[in-house]
């Protein structure tokens, strides 16, 4: 038994070790309209990088965007740039190309990547949900509490968030052991569509995956609809100029949120499957919303 059970895994490391990248299959086949994607992402990619990038010099190179808001603006608007520039230049990149190859150490350097920004945005939207809390229910006491080593302890703790959140999902993915055929149906590099290609059960990894990405989102989602719901409730006090600064001030972050949660949610909190959909929301996940943050 114990004989059998170390050929097996010897057996599996040894398929494993065969894979040495991933086929990436990208949005279509059709060389037409790999073209028109080439000039469409390029386009998106060039506006999310000048703009982001826009964003963090004017904030640094002005005096008078100095506030607390702005300082967090900051990070999401470097996140945003920065989040982009590790999938969305290969994509482009194979969508000229005949055979969308990339090797698996650099899968998992992607993964990392991509999860560690992803989950540091996440957790920065909710300090800035907090911040506008605090500016909004309780502005006698803004400057007082989010002072500038609050902000710094703040951004510090989503980036530490970030990374232990990231870290886990590299030694889930070392110890499986992935078999023929090693073809990923999306563009880039992501937790499910490996799963699928590991020739072993997955359901505990997958069940794991689910509740430290998709539990965490709904969670983070939920706090902020309680947040805001807070921060409507408490404007009734306000005049009708101060509701529409106040309502000014919230929407685009809103939106952003909106925007971020939904394909995330989506995405990881259900079983380890690709569907369909997994695509599109991808695009939206991963073009459109960095896009958007200027």
């Amino acid at each position: 038994m114990l004989t059998s059970l170390i050929i097996t895994n010897t057996e599996l490391m040894e398929k494993r070790n065969k894979v040495t990248e991933f086929i990436l299959l990208g949005l279509t086949r059709n060389p037409e309209l790999q073209k028109h994607l080439f000039v469409l992402f390029l386009i998106i990619y060039l506006v999310t990088l000048l703009g982001n990038l826009l964003v963090v010099i004017t904030i640094k190179a002005s005096q008078n965007l100095s506030s607390s808001m702005y300082y967090f603006l900051w990070y999401l608007s470097f996140i945003g740039a920065f989040y982009s520039s590790f999938t969305t230049p290969k994509m482009i990149v194979d969508s000229l190309s005949a055979r969308k190859v990339i090797s698996y150490d650099g899968c998992l350097v992607q993964l990392f990547l991509s999860h560690f920004f992803g989950r540091t945005r996440l957790f920065l939207l909710i300090v800035m949900a907090f911040d506008h809390y605090m500016a909004i229910c309780k502005p006698l006491h803004y400057l007082i509490i989010m002072n500038w080593q609050v902000c710094v302890l703040l951004v510090g703790v989503a980036w530490v968030l970030g990374f232990f959140h990231s870290i886990i999902q590299i030694p889930i993915l070392f110890r499986l052991p992935f078999c023929d055929p090693n073809v990923i149906d999306p563009f880039f590099c992501d937790m499910y569509p490996l799963l699928e290609l590991a020739c072993t059960n997955t359901y505990v990894v997958g069940l794991s995956v689910a509740i430290n990405g998709g539990l965490i989102c709904t969670v983070c989602f939920l706090m902020l609809v309680v947040s805001y719901m807070v921060i409507l409730n408490s404007l009734k006090s306000y005049s009708s100029e101060g509701r529409c600064k106040a309502l000014s001030t919230c929407g685009s972050h809103v939106k952003v949120v909106m925007l971020f949660f939904v394909p995330c949610i989506f995405t990881y909190m259900r079983p380890a499957s690709t569907f369909p959909m997994d695509k599109t929301v991808a695009i939206f996940y991963v073009f459109s919303t960095p896009m958007l943050y200027p």
